[in-house]
């Protein structure tokens, strides 16, 4: 089943809470919000009081993205402020397996994303130990990008590791999916959809989220 996870960063900043309640309403299965520390990445988004404020009003999954260095120091509070999934980036540290612990004794579903660059067999060893896998298919901090065809065949390593191996995860793709490239990300593997402007941008939301979801 294909799961929807719709960018936060795409939405109307003024309009937060109406923006989540028609996306939740139409349908979708997730919310993704992108953390971004300005360092790990060269841009500033949001960070705990708005997911804490923004869990008061939906009941969607929230699918928190950490592009931020060292996140180790932060998973117990994201995990406080309503994270359902904490995602954190391979790169960002040299404690993978701690920041993989920690985010499970938080009782919380534990993911791990690699950039383009970086090749897919690094997350061989953490097949199995995490519930969700994160290929960025652009590179980590800018919306508005597009997909790299290239990180698709990360994608296909991924999910060819966890057969190999008899597990079963998520699969996630973020970055320039939009209907016109999303079945190839399936194709490949991907179950887990990141759409930002392709949801929120939409004329009509519900039906982009249905075409989404039907592939």
């Amino acid at each position: 089943m294909i799961k929807l996870s719709p960018s936060l960063l795409a939405s109307d900043f003024s309009q937060l809470g109406n923006e989540i309640l028609k996306i939740e309403k139409a349908g979708c299965d997730m919310l993704h919000l992108d953390v971004m520390d300005g360092f790990f990445v060269p841009n500033i988004s949001f960070g705990m009081p708005v997911i804490s404020s923004l869990r008061k009003i939906s009941s969607l999954i929230f699918d928190v993205h950490l592009m931020i260095n060292d996140p180790v120091r932060y998973i117990d509070k994201f995990a406080a402020c309503g994270a359902d999934i904490i995602t954190f980036h391979y790169e960002s540290c040299n404690n993978q397996y701690e920041v993989i612990e920690k985010i499970k004794s938080c009782g919380k579903k534990a993911g791990i994303a690699i950039k383009p660059s970086t090749p897919a067999f690094v997350l061989e060893p953490f097949i199995g130990k995490t519930d969700m896998i994160l290929i960025m298919t652009v590179e980590p901090g800018f919306g508005g990008q597009k997909l790299i065809p290239d990180t698709l065949s990360s994608v296909k390593q991924v999910s060819e590791m966890a057969k190999a191996r008899g597990v079963s995860l998520d699969i996630q793709v973020d970055g320039g999916i939009n209907l016109q490239n999303a079945a190839s990300a399936v194709q490949n593997g991907a179950n887990v959809l990141v759409a930002g402007s392709a949801v929120f941008g939409a004329a009509d939301v519900e039906s982009a989220i249905k075409s989404f979801k039907s592939l």
